[in-house]
């Protein structure tokens, strides 16, 4: 509908500008939107919230109004009513849980708040975020539009509608003379203002403005919002002027049945022969400010949406200056200043809801975000792993950081590397930290290895609770009758008793259809409450994060309260528990909960299962953990974002971090960016279980491989002398020697090999050293092109950063875009011992497995109890793929031995004991001096 201000109607009036009309073409319009942002997110819905407290009938009104107008259009319309006795605290506190939740997209309060209590309702509405301000009301929104900021944040309603009024009337703003009578922070400051900044010159008047008809009369634009019926008379009004009546009030009138009828501020019949265009009361402004409440709704909610698709970050990389003699880690951390880790988190599109800062240079993101953004497409997924390593290493997670900083930080692509968190056993031993080396580091370094979150720590408390509750059910088992169990498990609280959801999950495991706990009959009520665990087979340990030798065999229970209920047992390091491999690969807070509840402690006397959830531990320990499932959001020394979450081994368990991590960063990079992660130790071992593990259990598939090497490696495989930690490396590794190079290449070629049986490309990173030849390098290079590999590139990441590996990130990105036809290597289905035969076979190059009688005897229990289709998790040595560290390069006609087979039933998997030492959980203590030789340069 079109409106002229050229001249007044046949009879002499004004033309009535209907906001019913107006509003009803906005609502339309809007309902469009709201149409096209289903069709790309059929499951989003626009929502407003509305908070009342108490319940005015007048508000209730205006409520139902919204309500409907919300109806029309298709948003939601969350009308929230609290007490009358509701306090300030607690009415703050509510609006700041529909900040932080993201399906609220706008929210108001209704004014006034009929409260029994003395509330501030500007401290109320200025609790409001900014972004859900869709009233345009708080101080913010009033100081965005004060300094004539009018895009990116909302316009009040009321104001908002009367200009698009003005817009519908066809009269001109620029350089009109407009009157604004009424200075309310709802109508007439806000007015003011919107009409200052497009360009009209700008008079506010008020009650005691002098003269003020005189003043009134030169407007070309009138907006009336003083609150008085009627009080603009038609003598007032310029001929010809635009009138937009704000007012609504109620006065007396015999002919009404009510009693009472509405007017505005203005005395209608009388301007209406004055104006040009005129709006009425009823059906003129109010319309219009639900109109634009409605469409400040659904504009935040268009930018929810935006937030819902991954953009190309606009990241402040951090500048890096290598020197050309490369300082040690810790000084080139410190020399480098990172940036606050908030800055980082909204330049990746973080959310603040969604991020919990531990310090300026580390932060918590929140679960939440898989599911804010769960309509966006996965960006490009990358694993880096190594060929069978020296003792020393050959540079994975420096690979993985340089990587990162060379697509991020001179690529410009948006990309994540995920990474493990260190445990302090080898952050304080011969390995030292895991932050990557030289100019392809994760900072601050010191940080990183030490305590980081806490994560670690959260482990080791919950994994001490179950072991303690593990000794303290035996204790009381063997001390009191099935009556006073039940007592204990089960109280009489004011006269009742009540399974709690735990005990029912027993109970149904029992095979118990009961809920009343005094229906159990004794027989049941014995079989509740002992568990009966068998103490030799107890496979749960102690742990602490330190390497401490004189804790590997300990005796418990010596004291007299124990009642000689000692035994004998031990304290494991704390990434070996089993809470760590779940951790790892837990995909939510649901999930980990039931992988905690699944972990078998122990068999009981009759040769069964004991789990985490018969002991009544698993919602304990999801409470100490609630923290350590959200990853940690860091930073690379160029200013690229990193996720370090999860640090479980790479031979009892399976070596990668969390799922979570890898899922959160794939959808915050974007379909066009790029999620860097690293599998543990050789290929042989990290990789594959990231392919039949992790990938198994996230759903993800991979689009290409980053296969470390480096020129010593293969020639240790070639037949170098051995390389000893803290020990000067052989001449035969620092002068040029092709011979070896060529003779151990047969170890990358199988491990090329390996990657590419899973249908992935493989690129070869070669990391070069300063001792390593151009002839060296590029024969690894020629061979590696002849063994399969994709690509293979030369790379300086260690001395240079970013720019060293940009042939590298090059050619990953070439890689990814090749197809990629991930498949796993074994059926869940197959027996046990052809699922690891199979690996043994394909993986090591064996030609068969020899599994041992006190394997065979854990194989077959765990056909019993319904373990078989787990997945294999091989638990053998990284320094050679035969079960024999000494045997190098590729070798041919050996035999895997199985000498055990052990369940961690929670994380998902079995692993089976390769070889013949006995496994060692606490890693070996290391000399002293060389374990704390990167911690003195700390002050």
């Amino acid at each position: 509908m079109k409106y002229s201000t050229v001249a007044m109607g046949d009879e002499g009036r004004a033309t009535v500008l209907s906001g019913k009309e107006v509003s009803g073409d906005v609502r339309r319009k809007l309902a469009e939107e709201v149409r096209a942002i289903k069709e790309d997110f059929p499951d989003f819905t626009p929502c407003l919230a509305i908070v009342q407290v108490g319940g005015r009938e007048d508000s209730n009104v205006y409520i139902r109004m919204k309500v409907k107008a919300g109806e029309e259009i298709g948003v939601h319309v969350q009308h929230i009513r609290f007490p009358r006795s509701i306090t300030q605290s607690q009415l703050v506190q509510e609006v700041r849980k529909l900040n932080n939740d993201p399906s609220i997209h706008g929210m108001i309060v209704q004014m006034p708040l009929d409260s029994e209590e003395n509330i501030d309702s500007d401290l109320v509405l200025d609790t409001i975020s900014p972004s859900k301000d869709v009233d345009g009301l708080t101080t913010a929104s009033a100081g965005r539009l004060s300094h004539g900021i009018l895009e990116g944040g909302f316009l009040p309603c009321t104001p908002y509608g009367c200009m698009e009024l003005i817009r519908r009337s066809g009269a001109k703003v620029q350089g009109a003379s407009a009157v604004v009578l009424g200075r309310s922070k709802i109508v007439g400051t806000p007015m003011a203002e919107l009409l200052k900044w497009h360009h009209a010159t700008v008079t506010t008047c008020h009650s005691r403005t002098a003269n003020l008809p005189d003043v009134v009369r030169s407007a070309d634009l009138l907006v009336v919002g003083i609150g008085r019926p009627e009080m603009v008379k038609g003598s007032w009004v310029k001929p010809g002027a635009v009138v937009i009546d704000c007012g609504i009030n109620s006065i007396p009138d015999a002919t009404k049945k009510s009693g009472s009828r509405l007017v505005g501020d203005v005395a209608y019949d009388e301007v209406s022969k004055v104006a040009s265009v005129i709006t009425p009361v009823p059906g003129g402004v109010g319309p219009m400010t639900v109109a634009m409440l409605m469409q400040n709704t659904v504009i935040s909610a268009q930018r929810a949406v935006q937030k819902m698709k991954a953009s190309q970050w606009n990241i402040r990389n951090l500048p890096l200056e290598p020197l050309e003699k490369v300082p040690s880690d810790i000084e080139i951390a410190r020399a480098q200043t990172p940036k606050d880790i908030l800055e980082l988190a909204q330049e990746i599109g973080l959310q603040e809801s969604e991020v919990d800062l531990y310090g300026k240079k580390k932060a918590k993101v929140s679960l939440s975000v898989l599911q804010r953004l769960q309509a966006q497409k996965n960006g490009k997924y990358v694993v880096v792993a190594g060929i069978t390593p020296t003792p020393l290493g050959e540079g994975k997670s420096t690979t993985t950081i340089g990587l990162t900083q060379a697509l991020g930080a001179h690529l410009g692509k948006n990309v994540f590397a995920c990474v493990r968190q260190p445990s302090q056993g080898p952050t304080f031993g011969i390995k030292g930290g895991a932050a990557g080396g030289g100019y392809s580091q994760v900072i601050p370094m010191d940080e990183f290895n030490l305590h980081l979150t806490g994560d670690i720590h959260a482990i080791t408390a919950a994994n001490n609770l179950l072991a303690a509750q593990i000794d303290a059910r035996m204790f009381h088992e063997s001390t009191q009758t099935d009556k006073a169990l039940y007592g204990r498990l089960v109280p009489n609280v004011k006269g009742k008793r009540q399974f709690s959801q735990i005990q029912m999950n027993r109970l149904k495991k029992l095979g118990i259809d009961k809920t009343d706990p005094d229906a159990l009959t004794e027989e049941e009520v014995g079989r509740f409450v002992r568990l009966n665990i068998d103490p030799e087979t107890i496979t749960w340990q102690r742990v602490m994060d330190t390497n401490d030798r004189f804790l590997r065999k300990i005796t418990i229970g010596q004291s007299p309260t124990e009642k000689d209920k000692t035994r004998e047992c031990q304290f494991d390091i704390s990434v070996a528990s089993e809470i760590m491999a779940v951790l790892a690969l837990t995909t939510s807070l649901p999930d980990m909960r039931e992988r905690l509840g699944k972990m078998v402690v122990a068999s009981d006397k009759n040769g069964n299962a004991v789990t985490a959830e018969d002991l009544g531990a698993s919602g304990a320990l999801t409470v100490l953990m609630k923290d350590a499932i959200r990853p940690n959001l860091m930073q690379t020394l160029e200013g690229t974002p990193v996720f370090v979450h999860a640090g479980p081994f790479a031979n009892i368990a399976h070596g990668n971090s969390s799922i979570l991590a890898d899922k959160i960063a794939l959808k915050l990079v974007g379909q066009d960016g790029f999620v860097i992660t690293e599998a543990g130790f050789g290929a042989d071992i990290g990789m594959e279980k990231f392919f039949n593990i992790k990938c198994r259990y996230s759903g993800l598939c991979p689009d290409a491989v980053v296969l470390v090497a480096t020129v010593r490696a293969l020639k240790m495989h070639g037949g170098g002398p051995p390389v000893t930690p803290g020990v000067p490396l052989p001449s035969a590794y620092t002068e040029e020697n092709i011979d070896l190079v060529r003779t151990g290449f047969s170890n990358l070629r199988k491990q090329i090999e390996n990657g590419t049986m899973f249908g992935v490309p493989v690129v070869v990173a070669i990391n070069a050293f300063g001792s390593d030849t151009e002839a060296e390098l590029n024969l690894i290079k020629e061979l590696a092109l002849g063994a399969g590999a994709s690509d293979a590139v030369i790379c300086h990441h260690w001395a240079k950063g970013g720019e060293g590996a940009k042939d590298l990130a090059q050619s990953v990105v070439k890689a990814s875009q090749l197809s990629s036809n991930f498949k796993f290597l074994y059926d869940l289905e197959l027996p046990i011992e052809e699922k690891i035969r199979i690996i043994a076979r394909n993986i090591y190059g064996a030609d068969d497995i020899e599994i041992k009688p006190d394997a065979q005897i854990q194989i077959d229990r765990y056909y019993k109890q319904g373990f078989s289709n787990l997945p294999i998790c091989m638990a053998k040595t990284h320094l050679s793929l035969t079960s024999d560290p000494s045997i190098k390069g590729a070798p041919k006609g050996f035999t895997i031995p199985i000498r055990d087979v052990r369940a961690s039933v929670g994380a998902g998997f079995l692993y089976p004991l390769v070889g013949t030492q006995k496994d060692r959980v606490v890693p070996r203590p290391p000399p002293l001096a060389r374990g704390l030789h990167w911690l003195r340069r700390l002050r």
